[in-house]
């Protein structure tokens, strides 16, 4: 309809004056840790939706799915360690999360979600630990794992859509004639230990020490190496357990080997010969289960090795960061990071002392996160001292 002569029409509000709009927009920044600092620099009503806490909260819920990598945790010489992989201006300064209080005789584990887990020994527990938040949780090992003398291996979860609770699930191993591998949940909703599963093991899959698990769907999987090298599988929707035997006709150097996800469902790195080879597990209409080669990457041309170098010596793989699809490499002239679709690398430091190491993969967003390093509870001095550590990278603000 048409107006009257001389009445003003209304003016249409602009998209980013809507304030729930505009906390929409800003929700879907990208999650590399400057994002939120620059875009809180753009103005006052900018940096007031951004240091709210609920934001921030939302921001690490929204992008859980594909959280940057941040770095590498490690042990160094009694407590632990983030060497940084992310460049300036998103990389996260050495020391930045330093490890907790009061660690001595202790174990680190696992790393996903954005949480550590860490077997503290000298005071028979166990410790999840948010290096974002600095939140520790801290709760006994169950009863029935004290008495096995047997490795133990863990990992933490967080629970789907829920950014405060995870659950814990530990593995061990009875040194009995059968041996078995034995399992037990944690949720930390309910406090307990619960669902304790067994099933038979081959005693001679712990020659060495197992990799990290990997979280593919809605199960975990560890591999085993030995004369009968197998893939423990946890099924954390129906609790149930699987020992899969490794066809180690396929993969001759044991250790050379790694469980990662492949399109979707479960996959083997397999290192021989300056050259990576991924593998994917399919399951026909039988349950019966084959290994198919997907793809080969060549590290002489990637990372111009020496070709008459002994690769068994030089390479060795640490870690995989399954939420990035990265392979991290060790080799004498130092660590290397391989992404393994774009096979885009680098070189993050000489050297870690430690044949496993945990990639960090989380949001890392200000708020009450920042205040233990600020020394500080004030949200501004937290966004000012980001802002100020973002200004003093070569780039500029707009």
């Amino acid at each position: 309809m048409g107006s009257e002569e001389g009445e003003m029409l209304p003016v249409a509000a602009q998209p980013l004056d809507d304030d729930n709009l505009l906390s929409e927009i800003l929700l879907r920044l990208p999650p590399q840790p400057s994002s939120l600092p620059c875009a809180a620099a753009i103005c006052k009503r900018w940096f007031s939706q951004i240091s709210d806490r609920g934001f921030i909260r939302r921001f690490r819920l929204h992008h859980r799915s594909n959280p940057p990598l941040l770095g590498l945790f490690h042990e160094r010489a009694g407590s632990i360690h983030l060497q940084p992989t992310m460049e300036p201006p998103n990389r996260v300064p050495h020391g930045r999360f330093s490890s907790p209080e009061g660690l001595r005789s202790f174990r680190l584990v696992g790393c996903r979600h954005g949480l550590v887990l860490i077997f503290h020994y000298s005071q028979d527990q166990i410790l999840v630990w948010d290096p974002i938040t600095d939140e520790q949780h801290r709760f006994a090992f169950p009863p029935e794992f004290y008495m096995l003398e047997t490795p133990i291996e863990g990992t933490v979860i967080r629970v789907a859509g829920d950014a405060h609770h995870f659950q814990v699930v530990l593995v061990a191993y009875t040194p009995e004639e059968n041996p078995r591998a034995i399992v037990l949940f944690y949720s930390s909703k309910t406090t307990v230990w619960n669902i304790l599963m067994s099933t038979p093991f081959p005693g001679d899959a712990m020659e060495y020490a197992s990799m990290p698990s990997v979280l593919v769907g809605d199960s975990l999987y560890w591999l085993l190496f030995g004369k009968s090298s197998v893939i423990l599988e946890v099924d954390l929707d129906i609790r149930s357990l699987a020992v899969t035997p490794v066809p180690m006709d396929m993969f001759p150097e044991v250790d050379h080997l790694m469980v990662m996800r492949a399109e979707g469902g479960l996959g083997i790195l397999s290192l021989s010969d300056y050259t990576i080879q991924l593998w994917k597990r399919n399951t026909n209409s039988a349950s019966t289960a084959s290994w198919l080669l997907r793809r080969n990457i060549d590290l002489d041309m990637l990372l111009g090795l020496n070709s008459q170098e002994n690769i068994s010596r030089y390479i060795r793989v640490i870690a995989y960061a399954e939420e990035n699809n990265v392979v991290f490499l060790r080799r004498c002239s130092g660590i290397f990071m391989v992404q393994l679709e774009s096979l885009q690398f680098s070189k993050i430091t000489e050297d870690i002392p430690h044949v496993i190491c945990y990639p960090f993969e989380s949001v890392y967003a200000a708020g009450n996160s920042m205040s233990s390093y600020c020394g500080c509870n004030n949200t501004t001095s937290i966004f000012d001292n980001w802002l100020m550590e973002c200004r003093s990278h070569p780039f500029r603000l707009s």
